[in-house]
């Protein structure tokens, strides 16, 4: 089977598997009373059930598995499948550290070092960023007391920022579905066909979990959902495209994931210097600043995902994708006319 067909059946399978599994999910959740209640800086108005990253887990998981057992991801070296085990069960464990949240409510530093000691893990399986692109230097290689740290702040921050953007119907799944499809043709293109395969599973997951979180959402994704989605994202951009020796390749993964990046970052230091704690949720995100703004929920959400496709269609072009600078342009378009039309509506 042609490796292309291998990532298609990867996406189709994690589609079929969230489409037929999320129904059940929130079935069960509303029995058993697993429901996110409203409160004064939640837009939703009815209590919801928070148990949806169970289906994105299940179909992007089994759908890696069947490839596995097809032989989709090949003869990979020792070195390579350790990286691809990594970032799997890597997912897997922030999967259930977000699931553990959903249902007995951890507190914020558990969580945290919770996820730090995976991240490390991951590192250790050799989900590892060796280097970093630094102005007038180039590519300078990390020793290992900054590697370490480094990719640990990577993973972790990357699953508490789709986390914190998981904040109106349909946007995480979206932004998140999105990254996953710029990161599936990136790493065919970088020859990476084991990562695009991962990602290709998620990007099913995420874009096919939007048949019932979009606006009106029926269901959320939860920090189970959130966390597993940001770190395994995370994880395919070290594996896929930052272990290529150059500078254009380091730098994609920051750029196709830019937009929950720069709002986390925002968001954090807004914190810090009013004298919060960063830890404590607020209505500072970018999605909520457009509400302010006078946006509809469905016009933020999509204003958003235009965003999303604009940095990763930058990622493209930068990569020397062909064509890539044409679908830069069309995204600016699109963003462009996005933009005007919310504009029309705030006013």
């Amino acid at each position: 089977m042609p490796v292309q067909l291998y990532h298609l059946l990867a996406f189709a399978i994690s589609v079929l598997v969230v489409l037929a599994l999320t129904p059940l999910v929130k079935a069960w959740g509303l029995r058993s009373g697993r429901v996110d209640q409203p409160n004064h800086r939640k837009v939703h108005q009815l209590p919801m059930v928070r148990l949806g990253g169970v289906s994105i887990f299940c179909g992007t998981m089994l759908a890696i598995a069947i490839i596995w057992s097809l032989g989709g991801f090949g003869m990979l070296p020792p070195d390579k499948e350790f990286q691809v085990w990594g970032v799997v069960l890597g997912g897997l464990a922030f999967f259930l550290i977000g699931l553990a949240d959903d249902l007995f409510n951890l507190s914020p530093f558990s969580r945290l070092f919770l996820q730090i000691i995976v991240a490390s893990l991951a590192w250790q399986s050799g989900v590892q960023i060796g280097f970093l692109s630094i102005p007038t230097q180039g590519l300078v290689t990390l020793p290992v007391w900054i590697s370490l740290p480094v990719t640990t702040l990577w993973l972790v921050g990357m699953a508490n920022a789709i986390n914190w953007i998981d904040g109106l119907d349909g946007l995480a799944a979206g932004v998140s579905g999105i990254a996953a499809v710029i990161m599936l043709i990136v790493c065919l293109f970088m020859d990476q066909p084991a990562a695009a395969i991962i990602a290709a599973a998620l990007a099913g997951g995420s874009l096919g979990f939007l048949r019932y979180n979009f606006n009106p959402a029926q269901i959320f994704m939860g920090d189970g959902g959130a966390y597993f989605m940001g770190f395994t994202l995370a994880g395919v951009g070290v594996i896929g495209l930052v272990k290529s020796v150059t500078t254009v390749a380091v730098l994609l993964p920051y750029l196709i994931l830019a937009i929950p990046i720069l709002d986390m970052s925002a968001v954090i230091f807004q914190r810090l210097r009013n004298g919060d704690s960063p830890f404590i949720a607020d209505k500072r995100h970018l999605h909520h600043r457009l509400l302010e703004a006078g946006l509809s929920h469905r016009s933020t959400v999509l204003v958003i995902y235009c965003l999303t496709l604009w940095v990763g269609s930058l990622a493209m072009a930068f990569s020397g994708i062909p064509s890539g600078y044409a679908y830069a342009a069309g995204a600016t378009v699109l963003l462009s006319y996005t933009g005007w039309q919310a504009s029309r509506q705030a006013k």
